[in-house]
């Protein structure tokens, strides 16, 4: 008895968690702009300045590296 009465609780509980609509679901298409928008930066920053970020990191690799 104490079984069925446990299962009819999670049912209800369920039901009522589907019918509502629940605050903490998310905004799932704010979050896929966020990150369509944050890639889109990272290219628009990464192609035009490729050569001088490619070339600031190998020298900045190369001190660390020869700094012995």
């Amino acid at each position: 008895m104490r079984g069925y009465a446990f299962l009819l609780a999670a049912l209800a509980a369920l039901t009522d968690r589907l019918r509502e609509d629940d605050p903490e679901r998310g905004d799932v298409p704010g979050w896929v702009m966020i990150t369509v928008m944050t890639a889109a930066l990272v290219l628009a920053i990464l192609v035009p300045f490729r050569t001088a970020i490619v070339d600031a990191v190998s020298a900045a690799l190369e001190s660390v590296t020869s700094a012995g």
